[in-house]
């Protein structure tokens, strides 16, 4: 082999590894998640290349098999943790290697290893370590004396044997101490040996029982049911880790593990002792000292670290499917809002927005208490009604919300105005934006609670285009958001607005920075920039137009186009979510048709398009079925809202008391937040009431959002009513299907 040869295959080298680590991530990802090959090899590609999952999802469908964004969000994940793997699997090898201990064996076990876990356990022998029992012992020199204790020589005496390491200078005065030091040098290898590790851990998962304990008894707290609480620890249910997590981090409660050690003393007994000898006593003291000391308060902080991260994936996961329902909430267009921010000493502040969001007017009131000038706000109220034709009243339910409703609802009362209603308007987060830079840049002039009331009241309007000017994880739908990893409940979140932005689309004239930079492959600067070109040169006049703005190149462009919607532009595809490189597929569908483009939006075109074959076509036209299945569906409603089709928020002209409420009674009600034991439904009562797991169907529920979603309409029933703590109790189970 020539020298330049040699150069050339220490160069492909890397290359060709790099290739069979990525196909062999491909193969686990696949095996994993239950996906073809091609298309986890595909859609791995797709991300590689830069393409969002948005873009993927919607306009990627024939080369993924069209996998949904959730399916492609877990092959990302999948495949960054096994990158991340592959990447500590070379650094581990390189450090061991480094200290001359790597054998071709431990190398092939460390390359092996599917999980962080695995390659950390082979790697505790070699780690740096503080300064410990064992690490003392050896500088001692009792490192001999330890591989004699585990050679387990038939004949001998431990003591006799101890009495050669005898040295008053390094610390060691007699035999005991002698064995001692040996006892804890194999005591730290039996806690080191990952094959006890594994076997520790896995028999620690299935047989520990979590004990929760007061650490004052007489202590009143919301967590006395945990005071003297025992359960097995993989039957623990998320949302109560999550509460004795926080019982512990408030120093009311104290968390412990309770685990049997024989049958750890006896496996390990059986890995360690070869038969009867000389150390096999000592070696029996050693295995309790290891697991005891060691082994169990290190497997115990991994085993709650474990149940913790399910825990908070599962939290993580309700905040986000609570939040998409609740950013999909449809809009209420069409009409003129009068928002309500409720208070009690500084007043009520009201604001007037158009049917476009525009703010019309201000003011504020002092209806409730101690003010109680309810003459002087009736007055203001009726006056701001007639002068602006409000036709829905949106109230915020935080503090004096109560009060307000009544109020308006004797104004309403009074108007007998038949269109007039109110609704109760979830405000969580609303005084987070108003306080934000971008609500002063939007209401300059406005105090705090002036743009909070303008916020209520196109929350209502439009809940998406409110919502995404507010950090997600201010929205209260979640349940423990706050004892959660941050950094994960952020970009769960982060990925969910962008969902539901891209799939309900943007009208980028009207849409601001903040809608804009959740738009796919469209960051903060880009969506400032594309509000500045819109605000210098005018309204855009079609997509192409886009290309002009500074700093959205061919890629962006690429990415985002297809999201973007343009309702002026004298091409009417721009206002519909096909994308710009399918235009040509439309032209070639229409000649097929002989129609026109002036036919969009018409009955006759939508018939003629309903009744194609997909497949037959989508040969004919040299594209693929999933993509030619999605423009027919936007040729058939262009500019549809997908939005629209779901059922409108439940408007209230008349208050209900807690009081008023008798078991029984049938109610509407709309689901305000969905947590693993059940659903808030606000009912139009002060407190929202609580529909039980067990109340939410008459056959079995595995978890809540298999029946209800937050922002749903629901009939409900009242079970009990405990005035004196406010809380109703609730059932989506008819009363005559409950008694059977």
């Amino acid at each position: 082999m020539s020298e330049q040869d040699t150069v050339l295959e220490t160069e492909a080298r890397p290359e060709q590894a790099k290739a069979e680590e990525q196909e062999m991530i491909v193969r686990q990802v696949a095996k994993e998640l239950n996906l073809a090959l091609k298309q986890v090899r595909t859609t791995i590609a797709l991300l590689d290349e830069g393409n969002t999952i948005p873009f993927i999802a919607r306009y990627r469908k024939e080369m993924t098999g069209e996998l949904d964004e959730n399916q492609l969000r877990d092959v990302e994940e999948r495949t960054n943790y096994l990158r991340g793997l592959e990447e500590r699997k070379r650094e581990v090898i390189r450090i061991i290697d480094e200290q001359g201990k790597l054998t071709e064996e431990l190398s092939s076990a460390i390359r092996q290893a599917v999980k962080l876990q695995e390659v950390e356990d082979l790697y505790r022998p070699y780690r740096q370590k503080r300064k410990t029992r064992a690490s003392v012992a050896k500088e001692k020199g009792l490192e001999p004396l330890a591989q004699w204790l585990l050679s387990q020589a038939a004949k001998g005496n431990p003591a006799m044997e101890a009495a050669a390491y005898i040295d008053g200078e390094k610390g060691v005065e007699s035999s005991e101490d002698a064995l001692q030091g040996a006892m804890d040098i194999v005591a730290e290898q039996l806690a080191d040996d990952a094959k006890i590790r594994a076997w520790v851990r896995r028999y620690t998962m299935d047989h520990a029982i979590i004990v929760s304990e007061a650490k004052d008894a007489e202590q009143e707290s919301v967590y006395e049911m945990y005071y003297n609480y025992r359960e097995l620890a993989k039957k623990m249910p998320p949302h109560r880790i999550l509460a004795i997590n926080r019982g512990e981090r408030e120093n009311v409660l104290k968390i412990g593990l309770e685990v049997s050690p024989e049958p750890v003393h006896s496996y390990m007994a059986k890995q360690v002792i070869k038969g009867s000898s000389a150390s096999e006593q000592l070696l029996r003291a050693v295995i309790e000292d290891a697991y005891k000391r060691l082994i169990a308060p290190s497997i115990e902080r991994e085993l709650r670290g474990e149940l913790t991260e399910k825990a908070e994936t599962q939290a993580i996961s309700i905040f986000s499917a609570n939040l998409r329902s609740l950013l999909l909430q449809p809009p209420v267009k069409g009409i003129n809002v009068l928002g309500v921010d409720p208070a009690y000493r500084t007043g009520c502040k009201l604001a007037v927005v158009d049917d476009t969001g525009k703010l019309l007017e201000v003011a504020v009131t002092y209806p409730t208490p101690p003010n109680n000038k309810k003459r002087e706000a009736a007055a203001k109220f009726h006056e701001l009604i007639d002068q602006y034709g409000i036709d829905l009243i949106a109230i915020g339910n935080g503090t004096a919300s109560r009060e307000t409703e009544q109020f308006v609802a004797e104004v309403i009362a009074e108007r007998k105005q038949d269109s007039l209603a109110y609704l109760i308007v979830n405000e969580a987060g609303a005084s987070v934006y108003s306080a934000s830079k971008l609500a002063q840049e939007e209401f300059p002039d406005l105090d705090v609670a002036e743009r909070s009331a303008a916020s209520i009241a196109r929350r209502l309007q439009d809940p998406l285009a409110e919502l995404v000017k507010i950090d997600p994880k201010a929205i209260g739908v979640g349940q423990y958001q706050h004892d959660v990893s941050q950094k994960h409940l952020e970009e769960s979140l982060k990925a969910v607005v962008e969902s539901a932005v891209n799939h309900v689309g943007v009208d980028v004239n009207t849409a601001s920075p903040s809608l804009l930079s959740y738009v796919s492959g469209v960051n903060a600067t880009i969506a400032k920039n594309i509000v500045k070109f819109r605000e210098e040169n005018g309204k855009f006049g079609s997509r192409k137009a886009l290309q002009k703005v500074p700093r959205l190149g061919a890629k962006t462009f690429e990415q985002c186009v297809g999201f973007l919607r343009i309702t002026e532009s004298e091409n009417p595809l721009d206002r519909t979510p096909i994308h710009p490189e399918s235009y040509d597929v439309v032209s070639r569908l229409f000649d097929e048709l002989g129609v026109t483009m002036d036919q969009l939006g018409s009955k006759e075109l939508a018939g003629r398009l309903e009744a194609l074959d997909i497949g037959e076509l989508a040969v004919k036209l040299e594209v693929g079925a999933p993509t030619l299945r999605d423009i027919v569906d936007s040729l058939c409603r262009p500019g549809r809202d997908p939005r629209d089709e779901l059922p409108q928020p439940i408007f209230r002209k008349d208050v209900l008391k807690l009081e008023d409420l008798v078991p029984g009674m049938e109610l509407q009600g709309t689901v305000r937040n969905v947590i693993d034991f059940g659903a808030f439904v606000d009912i139009g009562v002060k407190n929202d009431g609580l529909v039980h797991i067990s109340q939410l169907s008459s056959g079995y529920v595995k978890h809540p959002m298999d029946v209800v979603s937050v922002g749903d309409n629901v009939t409900v029933w009242v079970l009990n009513v405990d005035e004196k703590k406010g809380r109703v109790g609730l059932t989506m189970r008819r009363p005559e299907a409950a008694a059977q």
